[in-house]
This record gives structure tokens, sequence and C-alpha cells, in this order.
């Protein structure tokens, strides 16, 4: 078997409307693995007609089923993309470079890797944290450099080796318009009560009360939200709003109902 230097691995839930895109801009992978999560829709056709390696599966726990993809790759690195992220031509590049450069060392560590995240068609830079996005983040790491934690929601990560960076970022198409944004605060809130409700500390009222306006101060002050106008203070909104509305949840419908 042809030795596999680099693999892609693609999680989906019903990703029909944008899987296309982001597989087909991955052409510079070794091996392109894409885990179907409960797929109901043409995501398998999608992945097939891209010579994807299919995983399928149901799995509650989103660390779970992302653990289950890296188990499944066969590459020495593996990069990590979502369905609603691109990772372009320069990428690749910059990638295989990097790997190149590493090639005479057991390959070991992680890149972290910048993003460029998008509202609709507007990029906005500034304001990203609090559980509502990130700038940047661990995707591309050696064979077993990479785990993902126990949570529905924002899983924790174990990573072992040197960390190093790439600069050429992944594209994030985060949100499509303000009602989507809204979809996906409810989405999170949801996900993390369940997870507050198996933790067994939900916490108090207070201090996510407290959680609310800290987050909300430290994306839009701090992380210079400010600076993208309106669309600075959604993501602040957005941030200080997670903590407390996932505590209601998990308080108020104790059976997630």
């Amino acid at each position: 078997m042809t030795n596999i230097v680099l693999s892609v691995l693609v999680v989906v839930h019903n990703e029909e409307g944008q899987l296309a895109d982001c597989l087909e801009a991955l052409g510079f992978a070794d091996e392109l693995v894409v885990v179907l999560d409960k797929c109901t829709d043409g995501s398998k056709a999608i992945a097939e007609k891209c010579n994807a390696r299919l995983v399928e599966g149901a799995w509650e726990i989103e660390g779970h089923r992302r653990n289950t993809g890296l188990d499944a790759c066969r590459g020495n690195w593996i990069l990590e993309v979502d369905a609603d992220e691109r990772a372009n031509e320069a990428l690749g590049q910059e990638i295989t470079i990097a790997i190149e450069g590493l090639a005479e060392q057991p390959a070991d560590g992680y890149f972290l890797l910048p993003f460029d995240n998008y509202i609709g068609t507007r990029l906005v830079r500034y304001g990203w944290g609090g559980s509502w996005g990130v700038s940047a983040a661990p995707r591309l790491s050696a064979k077993g450099a990479k785990r993902w934690g126990e949570q529905r929601i924002h899983p924790s990560l174990s990573l072992t080796g040197p960390r190093r960076w790439l600069k050429t970022p992944i594209r994030h198409n985060v949100d499509k318009n303000i009602s989507d944004m809204l979809q996906r605060l409810d989405r999170y809130t949801t996900a993390r009560a369940a997870d507050l409700r198996a933790g067994g500390d939900i916490g108090g009222l207070g201090g996510n009360i407290r959680r609310m306006f800290s987050r909300f101060g430290k994306c839009y002050l701090s992380r210079k939200g400010y600076r993208e106008g309106a669309y600075g203070f959604l993501i602040a909104l957005m941030a200080g709003l997670y903590p407390i509305l996932s505590h209601l949840k998990a308080r108020l419908e104790p059976n997630g109902e």
C-alpha cells in the first residue's frame, strides 16, 4: 500500500448543502476520510463521489465521533476540516511543505491554523471567543497526538508534542445571517445543557449572570469586537448569552425537553 502521509478528516451530519464544495477543495490529501453521523440526506453519495473512505454510525458525544474519525485515518498527519470550512490550494501547499520539512523526524506534535470567519459575505476578524468561534485552532496533528474529550459540544482537547503554526487561514462560513446565528445558539446551548446535567453540576444563576457580562466584555473589548461594529456586538452578545442560556435550559428543562 502506498505510504499515506496526509489524511484529511471531515465529520458531518446532514451536510449535503455544502459538503461537495468542502471535499472538492481537498485534492492535496493523500487520503480523504468522512465520518457520517446519523446522516439521512445525500451526504453519503457526495462523499462517495469524491472517493472518500466512509465511516458510518450514530454518536451522541461529539468527542466520540471525532475520535472515531482520527482512529480511522491512516496518515502520519491528520488535517480536520468541517463541512462549513474551505481549505484552499495555498493552505494545501503550506501543509505539504511543513510536513516535508519534518519528514526525517518522527511525526509528532500539532500545528495551529488561523481562521477567516465569515458571517454571510462579511469577513469578521475580531471578537471571537467565549465558546462562540475561534481565530485559530490545532487542526493539523500527528497521528496519535490529539484526542477529543467527552463533551457533546466544544469538547476538550488533549494534545501532545511540540506546537507549531501555519500562516494560511481556513475560510470558515460561520453563519449565513442573524437567524442562522440564533439557531446555532439554540443548538449549542441545548447540547451544553445536556453536558451540564450529565456532569451533575449546572452551576448557579448568579455566577452565570456574571459570566454573561464578563464574556460579553472580553469579546467586545479585550478581543476588539468593537472594531467590527454591529457584527462585533452580535458576536459578544451570543458569547454572553451562551452560559446563561445553557444554565437555564439545564435548570428549567431537566429532561432536556
